[in-house]
């Protein structure tokens, strides 16, 4: 017997899953605000990396980055999730491109990629792409930097992942070389995030 394929809006992996979600109005992984531990890496870095954000939702982390005049391109393959992030960002200096993570060609060489509830989002089947798509995207010494969601969630979003898990992802390609506890988690990430900083090898 044949699985039944559910319809596109039940598949996370499809852009009609998130853009009812954000026509609706239902967002519960949406802060509302920059994470204190995302401003403060940023505030420690010498000098503005060209920081890539896929599946930026809202793109609250995009305006800060803009503020401060670092070069951002945020990414979602919902357009309702674009149209959400440019309301959000104004005239802020922001490249805001509705493609697909796992084939957008940057413009420009990435030297920060930022991850916050994108990869949580993601249906395991598409794990290994993304740690093969982050890996190809970053040049050595580039790093991914962001939230975690380590946890033995299997049904999601948000799905959650062991960290042996995400070790085996990207510990190949990447050294991690910061890993500390969330204390301003939203809810449905409460007590089971990291902020990790990935550097590529």
């Amino acid at each position: 017997m044949s699985e039944t394929i559910k319809p596109p809006d039940q598949r996370p992996e499809h852009p009609d899953f998130w853009c009812k979600r954000f026509g609706e109005g239902v967002t519960p992984w949406d802060a509302g605000k920059v994470p204190d531990a995302f401003a403060n890496f940023i505030a420690r870095q010498p000098a503005p990396l060209n920081t890539l954000i896929p599946g930026c939702g809202s793109a609250w982390e995009a305006a800060h980055l803009a503020e401060i005049d670092w070069p951002v391109t945020a990414l979602d393959f919902s357009p309702i999730a674009i149209e959400t992030a440019r309301n959000i960002l104004g005239d802020a200096p922001v490249d805001l491109v509705c493609a697909d993570f796992f084939t957008f060609a940057p413009a420009r060489p990435v030297e920060l990629i930022y991850e916050r509830a994108f990869l949580c989002a993601l249906p395991r089947k598409l794990w290994a792409d993304w740690g093969r798509r982050v890996a190809e995207l970053l040049p050595p010494g580039g790093r991914l930097a962001g939230f975690f969601f380590l946890c033995d969630q299997p049904k999601g979003p948000p799905f959650g992942i062991l960290p042996g898990q995400l070790g085996e992802l990207l510990a190949s390609n990447f050294e991690l070389i910061e890993d500390t506890a969330v204390d301003d988690s939203i809810p449905v990430f409460a007590g089971r995030e990291r902020w990790q900083v990935w550097q590529r090898r």
